[in-house]
């Protein structure tokens, strides 16, 4: 049966990985992955072995000696568990990116043209990745890279030159978010699962992920592309009078999450939670609309249109949020039968230990950077996913931060290995080949330029 439950695991994630092929949204294969797998145990789960059980964080070897009723009430408490930590991402997922639309609804992300200024494609280069990696650390790396392409589009009218800004873009974006926990879905993956905390995050991966977009940046920047200047005519100011504000209202009061997470010690959810009601509060009384969040039918509907939050709440990604329940959810079924733990001991027996050995587990350096390598490929999600359901390391070990770094910037390395660069891809029909010509080595030497920057950094504080 188990090989089974990793025929429909791998099967699963052929289709997620094949999405362009196939034409098939990933949420589809996802979903169904997930449902697959957890009927499967459920229909079969007298003939389990063992089962891992997520209240005392252990594996079960006397599991076969428990009845059927007992087995089938273990099943039901350990996925309302997982789905009960899913909900976590997920709903600060949706507060995150109901701020963001609430920002775009006030014009507000016009607010980062007034930053630019210069002519020249060298100086513009800086400035537009600079941006990409101080926005992908607040509001996200996808939601940066949009806004950032946005404003290319209005600035610059060479599609070949905007080609090559899109993917600099790329991986200042996804450098930017790996240390961050708001920056990318795995750090917030990490980070709720109490994997990395902020500030040992931000300490370990910072520098990293600085080498990961300043060495290609700088790399490109002494290309023939971009040198000489550029004209375009400067842009009308924003048609919202309250575009600046609800721009720095919408980015304190993301930040304002970890502060509220670290002070108050609850999930990073609630914080979210009491973000998303001071902006959508303000944003309600600049619209001089009715406040209502939650009042259905009659005058509320006729006000529904126009509010901001209403608009905003209306155009979040609800397919990326289901496919995230769905392969959340499907890794957590090969976890809750403890083959997930076996995998991990496989792996780290049949690797060579270039790096330091951890707590609990002997992680190899070279099984964290083939995981970011693989996140080009295979999406990062559910990658480490499966890290944190494989690798029993305490919170904030070394391997934590080098997951965080790895998953979040290898992707960098194709166009379709990130969601920055999938959305990039659409945004300026961005073709693979291309991408990987110009711009996939310029993403692989800053990869491996930031993983050499934390092995190093790393050792120099472990040898001190």
């Amino acid at each position: 049966m188990e090989t089974i439950i990793l025929v429909v695991f791998v099967l699963g994630y052929l289709a997620i990985t094949l999405e362009h092929s196939l034409k098939v949204d990933k949420l589809v294969p996802a979903l169904a992955m997930m449902a697959v797998l957890w009927a499967l145990i459920a229909l079969n789960v007298d003939v389990f072995p063992s089962w891992y059980d997520s209240a005392k964080q252990s594996i079960l070897e006397n599991f076969s000696l428990l009845g059927h009723e007992e087995k089938i009430h273990m099943l039901e408490e350990t996925l309302l568990h997982h789905l009960g930590k899913t909900a976590e991402i997920l709903v600060f997922l949706l507060g995150a990116m109901t701020i963001v639309e609430i920002i775009d609804y006030f014009d507000g992300f016009s607010t980062i043209k007034g930053y630019i200024k210069t002519r020249s494609k060298r100086k513009l280069l800086w400035i537009i990745t600079a941006l990409g990696f101080v926005l992908s650390a607040i509001i996200d790396n996808l939601t940066a890279t949009i806004v950032l392409i946005t404003i290319l589009q209005k600035v610059i009218k060479d599609k070949e030159l905007r080609l090559w800004f899109a993917g600099l873009i790329v991986i200042a974006a996804n450098a930017g978010g790996a240390w961050s926990p708001i920056g990318d879905v795995t750090t917030t993956m990490l980070w709720i699962a109490k994997k990395v905390s902020v500030a040992q995050l931000i300490e370990h991966v910072f520098i990293p992920s600085l080498l990961c977009y300043i060495v290609p940046t700088f790399i490109a920047s002494r290309m023939k592309v971009f040198s000489g200047s550029i004209e375009f005519e400067d842009e009308a100011p924003s048609k919202s009078r309250h575009a600046s504000i609800m721009f720095y209202l919408g980015l304190g009061a993301i930040v304002f999450v970890p502060i509220f997470k670290t002070v108050t010690h609850l999930p990073p959810y609630v914080g979210m939670m009491l973000s998303l009601a001071v902006v959508a509060t303000l944003a309600e009384i600049y619209s001089n609309k009715k406040f209502s969040l939650t009042e259905i039918g009659g005058e509320s509907q006729a006000h529904s249109h126009h509010s901001p939050v209403h608009s905003a709440l209306g155009r979040i990604e609800m397919p990326s949020i289901l496919f995230f329940l769905g392969i959340l959810l499907a890794v957590a079924a090969l976890e809750s039968l403890g083959m997930l733990f076996h995998f991990a001991g496989t792996l780290n027996e049949t690797m060579p230990k270039l790096g330091t050995e951890m707590h609990a587990t002997h992680l190899s350096d070279i099984v964290v950077m083939l995981l970011g390598a693989g996140s080009a490929v295979i999406d990062n999600v559910p990658l480490v996913a499966a890290s944190i359901g494989m690798f029993q390391i305490p919170m904030d070990e070394p391997a934590w931060h080098f997951i965080a770094y790895s998953a979040g910037t290898g992707g960098s390395m194709l166009i379709i290995g990130s969601a920055a660069g999938v959305v990039a891809m659409g945004m300026e029909k961005i073709n693979f080949f291309w991408y990987l010509k110009k711009i996939g080595w310029l993403a692989a030497i800053g990869f491996l330029a930031g993983g050499a920057g934390f092995i190093l950094l790393r050792n120099l504080v472990l040898n001190a």
